[in-house]
């Protein structure tokens, strides 16, 4: 069946591991290239994807007008300082010209911070990772993530409930649902009303209430942040419901 499918969807990967001197580096995302391959089959649709350089925006930001070429975009997890500001103008793009947009680890982390800044006019909202001193920290270190092992990760499989009429549960189609974890900061709640009255949707949310999962945009196509790392979960012949959506969304 893979070998025969003729009609193609076109997904953007923006990222920074992507290159090194002349060479790309696919492997840097191997399973949110698996995961997106699982879904695109599953559509009978042959994914092509293309890698897309975050520190190139932030020297040319006229290339962003490059992500209208694709039926879909993902920014994917990562670590560090390097091309995020190239990733934040890319997501602020896809959330304004309604491109379907899925954030993985670091990526919802990064859509939250450009709806804080430029929709909830949070000034110089960004993440601890980023800026430790900075005063508005939407992601930041707190005890919760301090008494973890690990160097002070969240890792492994954690629940999830999902909120009812968001893109996760129609995504989903259940309310309890485990995914596996990588990462240091977490959502700073002092933010979480001012976001939600400008219109962040929190979708999910961890079964102890401490850690936001999912967040949304309800006026768009598909635009969903997971915390987690629903690649992890995705196979040959059960792709993850996330991606199924995303790429739905994408073929629409």
């Amino acid at each position: 069946k893979i070998k025969n499918l003729k009609k193609e969807v076109k997904i953007g990967i923006v990222g920074k591991y992507f290159k090194t001197g002349d060479y790309v580096l696919a492997d840097s995302y191997l399973s949110v290239i698996e995961a997106v391959k699982h879904a695109s089959w599953a559509f009978d649709m042959k994914p092509s994807i293309t890698w897309l350089s975050s520190d190139d925006y932030e020297k040319e930001p006229d290339k962003l007008t490059e992500l209208s070429n694709f039926d879909g975009v993902i920014v994917p997890g990562g670590f560090g300082k390097n091309g995020v500001e190239g990733k934040i103008l890319a997501i602020k793009y896809l959330r304004e010209k309604n491109i379907p947009f899925l954030g993985l680890g670091y990526g919802m982390q990064l859509a939250t911070i450009e709806f804080a800044r430029n929709i909830a006019n949070i000034k110089n909202a960004t993440t601890e990772e980023i800026d430790d001193k900075a005063d508005n920290l939407i992601f930041h270190s707190t005890n919760e993530i301090k008494k973890l092992n690990h160097k002070q990760m969240r890792l492994g499989a954690h629940s999830c409930i999902i909120s009812k009429n968001t893109k996760a549960y129609e995504a989903y189609k259940s309310q309890n649902v485990s995914e596996r974890h990588r990462h240091k900061y977490q959502f700073n709640d002092r933010y979480l009303k001012r976001l939600e009255e400008n219109g962040l949707i929190i979708s999910g949310i961890s079964s102890d209430n401490k850690f936001i999962e999912i967040v949304e945009l309800f006026n768009h196509k598909f635009f969903v942040g997971t915390q987690f790392h629903p690649e992890f979960k995705s196979r040959p012949q059960q792709p993850h419901p996330l991606f199924l959506k995303f790429i739905a969304s994408s073929l629409s």
